[in-house]
């Protein structure tokens, strides 16, 4: 799908050949980044997973070597509920909006499946991702202690947020045009 935005973006479904691409953007952000084995395995399993494209210049819209993966997310359903596994933008395109149109998709691919809840873990001294899942919607729901690895202690704590999609559907829902 193409959305409409002042840069040319394509959200579309990962895909094994997406991994070189995803995995620098991976290794870029992380300090403990996912390895190739836990994005191969999640596709595997069928869990949701977006990248959201962004095409240099002028580049025609076919031409797919001219696009660069910018941000992806990877979800895993439950019985109603979506557990967003991972949400990550490329460091060089953070604060464009490319998150929150991740999350909105989720939301349009979720309600209609009776998916009522999103959950997620976050670390807990990453305030800037803390913040935007705020502002989203989310709610504190809890702390899972020493759930990530950490590069200046054993173990850093994880804040376990959830989202209640019914209210974000509210704000994301625009109707298909006829």
């Amino acid at each position: 799908m193409t959305l409409e935005t002042p840069v040319a973006l394509e959200l579309r479904p990962l895909q094994i050949v997406d991994l070189d691409e995803l995995m620098a953007i991976e290794a870029c952000s992380y300090p403990f980044p996912w390895s190739r084995g836990n994005f191969v395995d999640s596709l595997s399993s069928g869990y949701r997973a977006q990248g959201l494209w962004q095409r240099s210049g002028d580049a025609p819209a076919p031409d797919a070597a001219l696009r660069m993966l910018v941000a992806y997310s990877w979800a895993m359903e439950g019985v109603e509920e979506l557990h967003l596994l991972n949400l990550t933008v490329h460091p060089e395109h953070r604060r464009a909006g490319h998150a929150r149109l991740l999350l909105n998709d989720l939301v349009r691919w979720a309600v209609p499946r009776a998916l009522w809840w999103m959950w997620l873990e976050v670390r807990a001294s990453n305030a800037a991702a803390r913040r935007l899942y705020e502002a989203y919607g989310f709610e504190e729901a809890g702390l899972r202690r020493g759930y990530y690895p950490n590069v200046r202690s054993s173990r850093e704590d994880a804040v376990l947020m959830r989202l209640d999609m019914r209210k974000a559907w509210e704000r994301v829902h625009e109707p298909e045009p006829a």
